[in-house]
């Protein structure tokens, strides 16, 4: 087994800057107003002629108009919501072919649905969608720990569910006051009912960098979340939430802490979580050695989408609901991110389309490479080559001195026909793909007609 990440102040002074959220490529702010509906219906054409695999993600909406202080959306709102999405759904799978099996669906977002509601929109998309037997897929949740228990664990079993993300994050014990760690007790009780239900995967999410936080007292947090052996933990830095904890109100400047004491505390997890047999994945995902994600990953397998890390390459990526992203064989398409654009948009008989990205033969090229190296930390260059027709150095030789100089660092190895990043180097995965991103202000290389 290959040793996973070490810790290396020094290159994590040099290179651990910039957005550490760059994973995929197009990013979406290359997204334009020159894609919408039609493209995406003959996007879907093409695949139900290849009659591709299907990987579903339903975006349920951060704020209906409610406050901040609440997770859940009031019945009346989600209810119009509910509407609008199934909608969207009719439209959509009418486009799509019996053959074309739902091999993946993840149900993101910061509302929490009831379980008749739930029940509904799991529903309609089984009458509408070709999903597989019962626990064959990947299907996928988040859910919140305050409104969660062993009946909700069970309930989402019922419905097809076998992969669940617990999103734990600090709460403000009082209005005002400084975030609070959770009592693991329910988080335990969740992991619990999760393996006697045989849920294949539970996620749980670690934060750091909170100004009342100390390098002890996150210790302690870590320790007792590795002591529940979840499958696979999440680790963000407040600074930058993951989107679905954003519904609890911006963190503010003055209630984080400085740059020495996150990174203290990010060294901290990471090491601990090392320790307890956990593998680094990227971009702050660990899992246990014998998950599903590792595994791919040893195999070369493992993708990465708009939607996170996936054991699913063969399959097309539809999104569904507002904000949500479809990806298609090189054909991106976004829904509106303004919750009433997005319901107005269905209500006059319209998908929701709202802007895109194409790729062409160089975004191909650039989004494999970016895809490779997140997700295998190395590139093999002598497969891209062959695959596009091109010499790899001389096509990106403006990024080549920058590869050259991270290897002298102890980031990568290098030759000509491999880029190997090495476990110092893979907290900052991101900042070697930046040479590849046409749209970071790191060095790319030429752009010229490919031979696909």
């Amino acid at each position: 087994m290959r040793e996973s990440i070490t810790w290396d102040s020094k290159l994590l002074s040099r290179y651990g800057h910039g957005d550490a959220r760059l994973s995929c490529y197009p990013e979406t702010t290359m997204f334009h107003r020159g894609i919408g509906s039609l493209d995406l219906l003959r996007a879907l054409r093409g695949s139900r002629q290849a009659q591709r695999g299907l990987s579903l993600a339903v975006q349920l909406p951060l704020n209906c108009g409610f406050s901040q202080q609440r997770v859940s959306c009031s019945p009346s709102l989600f209810a119009a919501y509910q509407e609008r999405l199934e909608r969207e759904i009719d439209t959509i799978s009418c486009h799509l072919g019996p053959q074309q099996r739902v091999k993946q669906f993840h149900l993101a977002g910061g509302s929490t649905p009831s379980a008749d509601q739930l029940h509904r929109l799991v529903s309609h998309l089984r009458q509408r969608c070709n999903f597989l037997d019962y626990d064959e897929g990947d299907y996928s949740i988040d859910i919140q720990l305050p409104h969660s228990d062993w009946a909700t664990m069970g309930r989402l079993r019922e419905l097809g569910f076998n992969h669940v993300s617990i999103g734990v994050p600090d709460f403000a014990a009082v209005s005002g006051a400084a975030l609070a760690w959770q009592d693991p007790r329910q988080i335990r009780s969740l992991i619990d009912a999760a393996r006697a239900l045989n849920y294949r995967s539970v996620n749980i999410d670690i934060g750091y960098g909170r100004a009342w936080q100390t390098q002890a007292s996150f210790a302690r947090k870590v320790a007792a979340i590795i002591e529940l052996q979840p499958n696979r933990v999440t680790v963000f830095d407040y600074a930058d939430p993951p989107q679905r904890y954003r519904t609890l109100g911006q963190f503010a400047a003055t209630g984080l802490s400085g740059r020495k004491d996150t990174l203290a505390m990010q060294r901290q997890c990471l090491e601990q979580l090392s320790r307890a047999g956990y593998r680094y994945i990227g971009m702050g995902l660990f899992a246990l050695a014998d998950d599903d994600l590792v595994i791919a990953q040893e195999n070369a397998s493992l993708q990465r989408n708009c939607q996170g890390f996936s054991q699913h390459a063969d399959c097309d990526h539809i999104g569904l609901g507002v904000a949500a992203i479809s990806q298609i064989d090189g054909l991106y398409v976004q829904n509106s991110r303004d919750l009433h654009s997005y319901q107005a948009q269905l209500d006059s008989g319209q998908l929701a389309s709202w802007r895109g990205f194409r790729c062409g033969p160089d975004d191909r090229l650039r989004s494999e490479v970016i895809e490779r190296l997140i997700c295998d930390f190395g590139l093999d260059i002598r497969r891209i080559e062959a695959r596009y027709g091109l010499l790899f150095r001389e096509y990106f030789a403006d990024a080549w001195p920058a590869l050259e100089q991270m290897q002298r660092d102890g980031l990568l190895s290098l030759d000509e026909a491999l880029i190997a990043i090495l476990p110092a180097g893979r907290l900052l995965a991101h900042s070697v793909c930046r040479l590849f991103d046409p749209s970071s202000a790191a060095p790319h290389g030429q752009s010229v007609s490919l031979a696909l």
